[in-house]
């Protein structure tokens, strides 16, 4: 199969953001007398900010405490002494580097808000990989709704069924499949399901294993 296309999510795909996320909101909850587990956190994975805000609301018994504990998270998270505050995933150059050389267009697809994917990419050196960038923020619905993936390909003005999505939580892989898109899925905080791994067109423990398949998968890219 040749793909035209590249669609990459970002935050536990690109950047190892998810990790610090989780962290800084267990110990927020914590702090303020709440147990918040690493599996009811996870159910946000992937989602909007506003879908996530609704669930997080529901899981911590209230808005008041919401804004509390995110208050508190998010002061974790800014206090931080790593540079950069979200590291690049392995691998992640390398296959964008390999794409860039075989001429593949890529584009990312994201559940954070258009905004914050350029600060944090940026951050890393890599936005300039990237011919289209396409947030949460500038859809109806989030992840797992396709809208992200549809608006992404769009604007690189390539039908999602000739792409391959790059994602690493289960909403986002539907929400790819949901487009019409492949997935390549490389698993971040929780191994995908087995429904998903059945619908994948690959699961990798990493992106570096996808760097030897450019040229089978987007050989035609630059002629297509």
């Amino acid at each position: 199969m040749k793909f035209r296309a590249a669609l990459f999510d970002m935050d536990g795909l690109l950047i190892d953001s998810e990790r610090v996320i989780l962290a800084a909101w267990l110990r927020a909850s914590t702090e303020h007398g709440l147990v918040l587990e690493m599996a009811d956190y996870v159910a946000v994975i992937g989602r909007s900010g506003a879908e996530s805000r609704t669930l997080l609301i529901d899981l911590l018994g209230g808005e008041e405490t919401f804004r509390t504990v995110r208050r508190r998270a998010l002061d974790l998270i800014a206090n931080r002494a790593d540079v950069p505050r979200f590291p690049l995933k392995p691998g992640v150059v390398e296959l964008l580097s390999a794409l860039k050389r075989a001429g593949v267009p890529c584009a990312v697809a994201s559940s954070s808000n258009a905004l914050e994917i350029r600060h944090r990419l940026e951050a890393v050196g890599v936005l300039h990989h990237f011919d289209a960038v396409t947030g949460a923020d500038e859809v109806a619905r989030g992840k797992p709704d396709p809208a992200v993936y549809l608006l992404a390909a769009a604007r690189i003005g390539i039908d999602p069924v000739h792409c391959l999505a790059f994602e690493d939580s289960e909403n986002g892989t539907l929400a790819a499949l949901a487009s019409g898109a492949q997935v390549v899925v490389v698993p971040d905080l929780k191994h995908p399901a087995p429904h998903i791994v059945q619908r994948s067109y690959r699961v990798f423990e990493s992106l570096h294993h996808a760097i030897e398949h450019v040229p089978a998968w987007f050989g035609a890219a630059r002629g297509a």
